[in-house]
Protein backbone atom coordinates (compact mmCIF):
# COMPACT_ATOMS: atom_id res chain seq x y z
CA UNK A 1 0.00 0.00 0.00
CA UNK A 2 1.31 3.49 -0.92
CA UNK A 3 1.34 6.06 1.86
CA UNK A 4 0.17 9.62 1.41
CA UNK A 5 3.74 10.83 1.96
CA UNK A 6 5.05 8.57 -0.83
CA UNK A 7 2.28 9.73 -3.15
CA UNK A 8 3.04 13.40 -2.52
CA UNK A 9 6.78 12.83 -3.04
CA UNK A 10 6.15 10.93 -6.28
CA UNK A 11 3.82 13.69 -7.48
CA UNK A 12 6.44 16.39 -6.79
CA UNK A 13 9.16 14.45 -8.59
CA UNK A 14 6.83 13.95 -11.57
CA UNK A 15 5.92 17.66 -11.68
CA UNK A 16 9.61 18.61 -11.60
CA UNK A 17 10.37 16.20 -14.42
CA UNK A 18 7.70 17.87 -16.55
CA UNK A 19 9.00 21.37 -16.02
CA UNK A 20 12.77 20.73 -15.99
CA UNK A 21 14.26 19.04 -19.03
CA UNK A 22 17.90 19.69 -18.23
CA UNK A 23 20.11 20.59 -15.34
CA UNK A 24 23.78 21.45 -14.92
CA UNK A 25 25.34 21.91 -11.50
CA UNK A 26 28.48 23.75 -10.56
CA UNK A 27 29.83 26.08 -7.92
CA UNK A 28 31.18 29.56 -7.36
CA UNK A 29 34.96 29.47 -7.80
CA UNK A 30 35.83 33.16 -7.57
CA UNK A 31 34.46 36.48 -6.38
CA UNK A 32 35.68 39.45 -8.43
CA UNK A 33 36.73 42.80 -6.97
CA UNK A 34 33.26 44.12 -7.94
CA UNK A 35 31.49 41.24 -6.20
CA UNK A 36 30.53 39.22 -9.27
CA UNK A 37 30.30 35.47 -8.72
CA UNK A 38 32.37 33.47 -11.21
CA UNK A 39 31.29 29.86 -11.59
CA UNK A 40 32.99 26.74 -12.87
CA UNK A 41 30.34 26.40 -15.60
CA UNK A 42 32.07 27.20 -18.88
CA UNK A 43 30.37 28.50 -22.02
CA UNK A 44 31.04 25.20 -23.81
CA UNK A 45 29.17 23.28 -21.10
CA UNK A 46 26.14 25.53 -21.59
CA UNK A 47 26.17 25.31 -25.37
CA UNK A 48 22.69 24.46 -26.58
CA UNK A 49 20.99 25.60 -23.37
CA UNK A 50 18.11 27.95 -24.10
CA UNK A 51 19.04 31.33 -22.63
CA UNK A 52 15.43 32.57 -22.46
CA UNK A 53 13.33 33.28 -19.38
CA UNK A 54 12.46 29.60 -18.92
CA UNK A 55 16.07 28.95 -17.89
CA UNK A 56 16.60 29.35 -14.16
CA UNK A 57 19.95 29.93 -12.47
CA UNK A 58 20.03 29.26 -8.73
CA UNK A 59 22.95 30.12 -6.48
CA UNK A 60 23.45 28.91 -2.91
CA UNK A 61 20.13 27.00 -3.14
CA UNK A 62 18.10 30.17 -2.54
CA UNK A 63 18.84 33.04 -4.92
CA UNK A 64 17.31 32.74 -8.39
CA UNK A 65 17.44 34.57 -11.67
CA UNK A 66 15.80 33.71 -14.97
CA UNK A 67 17.48 33.82 -18.36
CA UNK A 68 21.13 34.01 -19.35
CA UNK A 69 22.31 37.25 -20.90
CA UNK A 70 25.31 38.59 -22.76
CA UNK A 71 27.56 41.31 -21.37
CA UNK A 72 25.29 44.01 -22.87
CA UNK A 73 22.20 42.93 -20.89
CA UNK A 74 20.86 46.43 -19.99
CA UNK A 75 19.01 45.07 -16.94
CA UNK A 76 17.82 47.53 -14.27
CA UNK A 77 19.76 48.37 -11.13
CA UNK A 78 19.80 45.75 -8.34
CA UNK A 79 18.84 42.93 -10.72
CA UNK A 80 20.68 39.62 -10.36
CA UNK A 81 21.79 38.65 -13.86
CA UNK A 82 23.42 35.48 -15.18
CA UNK A 83 25.96 36.60 -17.77
CA UNK A 84 27.63 34.31 -20.29
CA UNK A 85 30.25 35.49 -22.76
CA UNK A 86 31.74 33.04 -25.30
CA UNK A 87 34.90 31.29 -24.05
CA UNK A 88 34.29 32.37 -20.45
CA UNK A 89 32.57 31.01 -17.35
CA UNK A 90 29.02 31.80 -16.29
CA UNK A 91 29.05 34.88 -14.07
CA UNK A 92 26.36 36.10 -11.67
CA UNK A 93 26.24 39.88 -11.56
CA UNK A 94 24.15 42.21 -9.41
CA UNK A 95 23.65 45.38 -11.45
CA UNK A 96 25.20 48.40 -9.67
CA UNK A 97 26.19 46.41 -6.58
CA UNK A 98 28.10 43.40 -5.23
CA UNK A 99 26.32 40.07 -5.67
CA UNK A 100 28.64 38.45 -3.14
CA UNK A 101 27.97 41.04 -0.45
CA UNK A 102 24.24 41.55 -1.03
CA UNK A 103 23.46 37.83 -1.28
CA UNK A 104 26.01 36.66 1.27
CA UNK A 105 27.45 34.17 -1.23
CA UNK A 106 31.04 32.96 -1.05
CA UNK A 107 33.39 30.74 -3.03
CA UNK A 108 32.13 27.16 -2.91
CA UNK A 109 28.42 28.01 -3.05
CA UNK A 110 26.35 25.77 -5.30
CA UNK A 111 25.12 26.94 -8.71
CA UNK A 112 22.47 25.20 -10.78
CA UNK A 113 21.25 25.99 -14.28
CA UNK A 114 17.95 24.31 -15.11
CA UNK A 115 15.72 24.52 -18.16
Amino acid sequence: MVTLKELILTSRIYEESLSVTGRIQGKVVEVTDHGDLITDLLAGQLEGVNCGPETKVTVDDEHETFGIFGADHNQPSMTLVAVLVPSEALRLHLVDDSAAMMLGVQVGASVEVSW
